[in-house]
């Protein structure tokens, strides 16, 4: 793995948007493991040991991955390019050089990205070629740890928080809201409970937009419907992503797996060498 040599954020959005990240994760762990699963299970009882263990591992696989896609280089940086252009091969002159196929430049981090998908804000950096399975996979974690808790989360709030008129209602609707304006360990909750089910919805629709961009070899720049270059079948097109133990990297982001194309040299689906 090539190492970014800067991992800062470059814009004060991307800022904003990766600290609320990093802040709102841990928030949400403890809240789940020492306020609302102490209500349906008894504190260390095996029951609660699993569910604790259950977090936990979801927890790592979260903040491991996402250390990854940060610390992860796909730029050009370092790649050694040739000085003649090439077939499908482009120009950039904001990097001044000869790019490959599927790469693009990305105006925020001001450098040309292997096989970019997209640049994500909640990381502060660009998805490409050799950080796609740590986005894909921490998005994975996300989705199951937000549904998890939301689950949990609505059974907890329908046992623990009572209304006192319709009136009280609205702060359901608006918890956000409702927590500026009273600030009490309801409308904390009910903020709680409102973030990870966003957070599940968000992630879900993240996960099948992606999952069939994966499985025909596409990116985001790639996804018009008529567009299959790449595409040399489901388990090629995942192992172009996760690499060769691409079963295993749902485990850990420490286990490796090589991926089997370089990010510049690109293998053209079987239908269209036939054209």
């Amino acid at each position: 793995m090539r190492i970014r040599s800067r991992i800062l954020p470059k814009s004060f959005q991307d800022a904003i948007i990766t600290s609320f990240l990093i802040l709102i994760i841990p928030f949400i762990f403890n809240f789940e493991i020492f306020i609302v699963l102490p209500h349906f299970y008894e504190l260390w009882s095996p029951a609660y040991i699993f569910h604790v263990c259950t977090g936990t591992f979801i927890l790592w696989n979260l903040c491991s991955n996402l250390v990854a896609i940060i610390l992860c280089d796909s730029s050009i940086k370092g790649v050694i390019l040739p000085s003649n252009l090439k077939t499908n091969w482009k120009f950039c002159t904001a990097c001044e050089c000869i790019t490959p196929p599927r790469s693009w430049h990305c105006e925020v981090c001001n450098v040309c990205i292997l096989k970019r998908d997209h640049h994500c804000k909640f990381t502060s950096c660009c998805i490409g070629h050799f950080n796609h399975r740590y986005f894909v996979v921490f998005v994975f974690y996300m989705f199951l740890g937000t549904l998890y808790a939301t689950i949990y989360n609505f059974c907890f709030i329908y046992d623990v928080l009572h209304f006192e008129s319709l009136g009280s209602l609205w702060k359901i609707v608006f918890p956000l809201v409702a927590l500026f304006v009273f600030f009490t360990y309801k409308e904390w909750f009910l903020a709680a409970t409102l973030l990870t089910a966003i957070g599940s919805a968000f992630t879900g629709v993240l996960l099948v937009f992606h999952g069939k961009l994966i499985l025909r070899n596409k990116t985001t720049h790639e996804k018009e419907p008529e567009c299959f270059k790449y595409d040399r079948g489901a388990i090629a097109n995942i192992k172009d992503v996760f690499g060769d133990k691409w079963y295993l990297v749902w485990l850990s982001p420490l286990i490796k797996s090589e991926l089997p194309q370089d990010g510049i040299n690109w293998i053209v689906g079987s239908s269209q060498k036939a054209k």
